[in-house]
C-alpha cells in the first residue's frame, strides 16, 4: 500500500506539471485536453474510491499551486471526480475494455459542467455557450485520445489492483 501511494503520487506529480507547462496549452477544435483528469480517473478504476478520491484532492492542489491558481477548485472537482470512478470501478467490471473509455467520457463532461458551475457560484464571469457548446465535445475526444496510453502507463506502473469483488450469492 505504502509503494501504490508513492508510485501513484510520482504518477500525479508528473502528470501535474506535464499539465501545467505543455498540455494545458495546447488547444484543438476548440478544446483542450486534461493529462491530469485522465490519471486520476486510471488510479481511480485501479484503486478505488478511497484513493481515487485523495489522489484527485493531491492532484488538484498540485495543478492549483504550479499555475498560482484559486486553491481547491481543481481539489475539489477532481475529488469527487476521483471517488465517483472509483465506485465505479468497485461495483462495476473494471476489467471491461470499456471501462476507462465510459469513465473518461462520463467524467469530462461532469468536469466541465462542475467547473462551470463552481466559476458561476464564485462569481467568475464565464460563458457557458463557449463552454459547453464549442469547448465540451473536443475535449471529450481529446481526453478519449488519451484513455488507453494513459491507463496501460498507470497499470503498468501502480499493478493490477489488489483485490476484487466477490460474486454476489442470492439466498433462498
Amino acid at each position: 500500500m505504502t509503494f501504490d501511494v508513492l508510485k501513484g503520487g510520482a504518477l500525479l506529480f508528473v502528470a501535474a506539471i506535464a499539465q501545467s507547462s505543455i498540455v494545458g496549452s495546447i488547444e484543438l477544435f476548440g478544446g483542450s485536453p486534461d493529462l491530469l483528469l485522465v490519471v486520476v480517473v486510471a488510479i481511480s478504476l485501479l484503486r478505488g474510491a478511497i484513493f481515487g478520491a485523495a489522489a484527485g484532492f493531491a492532484a488538484g492542489l498540485i495543478l492549483d499551486t504550479a499555475n498560482l491558481a484559486r486553491l481547491g477548485e481543481t481539489s475539489l472537482l477532481l475529488t469527487g471526480a476521483g471517488y465517483w470512478t472509483g465506485r465505479y470501478g468497485e461495483t462495476t467490471g473494471r476489467d471491461r475494455s470499456h471501462a476507462p473509455l465510459l469513465s473518461v467520457a462520463v467524467v469530462t463532461a461532469l468536469y466541465t459542467l462542475g467547473a462551470l458551475a463552481l466559476h458561476v457560484v464564485v462569481g467568475d464571469p464565464v460563458d457557458a455557450t463557449a463552454v459547453l457548446g464549442d469547448a465540451l465535445l473536443p475535449s471529450i475526444l481529446l481526453n478519449l485520445l488519451l484513455t488507453f496510453p494513459v491507463y496501460a502507463v498507470v497499470k503498468r506502473v501502480l499493478g493490477p489492483p489488489e483485490w476484487r469483488a466477490a460474486e454476489v450469492r442470492l439466498l433462498g
